[in-house]
């Protein structure tokens, strides 16, 4: 493992501090390449506008798609994913059709394991069999090509909102609004399903209020809808860039002053989370998994429902569900973590480097928390990694689904695309992005899917991407060493592609000793600058040595009233 320090611009962070920000934020900020202190101005007014030249491509045909469909009363059926980001953005379009005078609206949501991912003839024919004369995807569509052909048969107008890649072929539906579809000019590539949603909202009120609908004045406020954008940005793990800071900040404190969905209280509630501090580690550890689970092991229409209740005593009943959902899939996700992890490392001897990707098939495995046990293999050996499951689905009894998370460095669904092309019919389908992907092979190609996959691999991977690296903003100075300053930085946005603060320094180990339930987290004493401070490395159980170079975060532990700073500790360099 190699620590290295970010490189910190000098005369960005003079700039940034001299504008009257915080010495260690500006600091921090100047690392993640923000160079003025209007690009930390997280105001509504400050949102990439979703219209004009540089606006989001196809959205004034969705716009006034949708404004037509309404002032004709005609059924809204949205077809949302099963994930958290599929699950915000279903609820997104919901609340904001209706906040903005639909009033046939519905929504109905794939079963991970009979319907599979994204819309399917299948899904389309119920689609029409329930009434729907609009259908609306979220966060899936771009790749739906039979889809949304069956739904065009069937008569029906389709509004296609994704932000997942597109392959080489687009569905010919009625309006399509991607940031990342050919020809589209929108400068936040990395929106999630759910913000693009929000975003043909806005474009949809400005199409209203043309219309003469309403005014400015007289118009509904969409603001409000930002906790659930924000919860399912950070779930999804697309990367923080400025309009998704933006989106995310407003989001957090709309929920910090009290403003949220009874859903969302009750899930800060269920997870035993305080709202009033809320930061993006709930979203990503706390709120977002809960919500997830119900579509790896039950229905997603819990979790949809739990958004939608205006309820509070239904959203406690929904989000206490949810968390049972939740600790079942710890259960499972457990035994199969480390039967899969005996797999991974019978791949390569004890002295051995691991093979340059891996890829493991156990037919007890649940194909529910697939893509979460890879993203542990992932962590542990830094390997691009795939685990496969079983399908459940009828007759399909003879096909693995596979989930993947990759490393910097490896673009997981460009390496499935060179499979594909390479041996033709082992991959039934494919998709996703650079960092997860999914793909479906049948039993009696797995080796070759293995094979396959190590070689692409083995080719675009050399020895610095293969060695794991972590990046760190350096040494933290002793003056920073409090729980107060701890609570500042917890309270920004941090985040995929614009990373919570880690610090780095050689510090002297005074005492260590395994602490938990299995003995599997190494809790340290540590000189800091002189200074002693308490640390943990969760997950970790080798000895460290008297000095060592550590990276770590920073926490508060609280006891009988009295906060400390403690380190969590990320890695070492021995």
């Amino acid at each position: 493992m190699k620590i290295i320090a970010r490189d910190i611009p000098p005369r960005a962070a003079w700039a940034l501090e001299q504008a009257g920000v915080h010495p260690l934020l500006a600091r921090l900020y100047a690392a993640r390449g923000v160079r003025a202190k209007d690009e930390l101005d997280d105001g509504l007014a400050r949102l990439l506008p979703p219209s004009g030249e540089k606006g989001l491509k196809g959205i004034d045909t969705s716009a006034r798609l949708l404004a037509d469909a309404m002032e004709q009363n005609k059924r809204l059926m949205i077809v949302a994913d099963y994930d958290c980001d599929g699950a915000t953005a279903c609820a997104v379009g919901v609340r904001g059709l209706r906040l903005l005078g639909a009033r046939n609206v519905d929504y109905l949501v794939p079963d991970r394991v009979t319907d599979g991912y994204g819309l399917t003839a299948a899904i389309a024919r119920r689609v029409a069999e329930r009434g729907a004369d609009v259908l609306i995807t979220v966060d899936n569509g771009i790749a739906s090509v039979e889809g949304v052909a069956e739904a065009k048969a069937l008569g029906l107008q389709v509004l296609v909102t994704d932000h997942h890649l597109p392959g080489p072929e687009l569905p010919v539906a009625d309006a399509i609004v991607n940031p990342n579809q050919p020809g589209c000019t929108f400068e936040s590539k990395s929106m999630a399903g759910v913000g693009v949603m929000f975003y043909v909202l806005l474009a949809l009120r400005a199409e209203l209020r043309a219309r003469g609908i309403f005014d400015a004045a007289t118009q509904p406020k969409l603001d409000p809808l930002l906790t659930l954008v924000a919860l399912g940005t950070v779930a999804d793990v697309v990367k923080l860039d400025a309009n998704n800071r933006r989106m995310v900040a407003q989001g957090l404190k709309r929920i910090r002053a009290g403003q949220m969905p009874a859903g969302v209280a009750a899930l800060f509630h269920a997870a035993g989370r305080k709202a009033p501090v809320a930061t993006t580690f709930d979203f990503g550890f706390a709120l977002g998994p809960r919500i997830n689970a119900a579509g790896r092991l039950a229905d997603m229409t819990l979790g949809i429902e739990c958004l939608l209740t205006d309820d509070a005593g239904r959203a406690a009943e929904l989000a206490a569900m949810l968390d049972g959902i939740n600790r079942e899939r710890r259960e499972i996700e457990g035994g199969m973590r480390d039967q899969a992890m005996l797999m991974a490392e019978s791949l390569f001897q004890e002295d051995e480097e691991p093979p340059p990707a891996i890829s493991v098939f156990d037919p007890d495995f649940h194909e529910g928390v697939v893509g979460i046990v890879a993203s542990r293999i992932k962590d542990k050996l830094h390997r691009p990694t795939f685990v496969f499951a079983a399908s459940s689905a009828p007759g399909k009894e003879h096909e693995l689904k596979g989930s993947g998370r990759s490393i910097p460095g490896f673009h997981l669904r460009d390496a499935l695309d060179l499979v594909a092309k390479r041996h033709p019919g082992v991959l039934l389908k494919f998709g996703g992005h650079a960092m997860a992907a999914g793909c479906t092979v049948a039993e009696e190609s797995f080796d070759v899917f293995e094979q396959a996959f190590a070689q692409v691999a083995q080719e675009w991977l050399d020895a610095a991407t293969l060695t794991r690296r972590i990046e760190t903003d350096g040494p933290l100075a002793p003056e920073y060493c409090r729980a107060d300053m701890v609570d500042t930085l917890h309270h920004e946005v941090w985040g995929q592609g614009f990373a919570p603060p880690t610090f780095s320094e050689e510090v002297q180990v005074l005492s260590q000793r395994l602490v938990g339930e299995g003995k599997n987290h190494l809790s340290l004493k540590l000189m800091h600058q002189g200074s002693p401070v308490d640390a943990i490395w969760f997950g970790h159980t080798e000895p460290l040595p008297a000095r060592v170079l550590l990276a770590f975060r920073l926490d508060v532990n609280e006891w009988k009233g009295e906060r400390k700073v403690q380190f969590l500790v990320e890695g070492a360099e021995i």
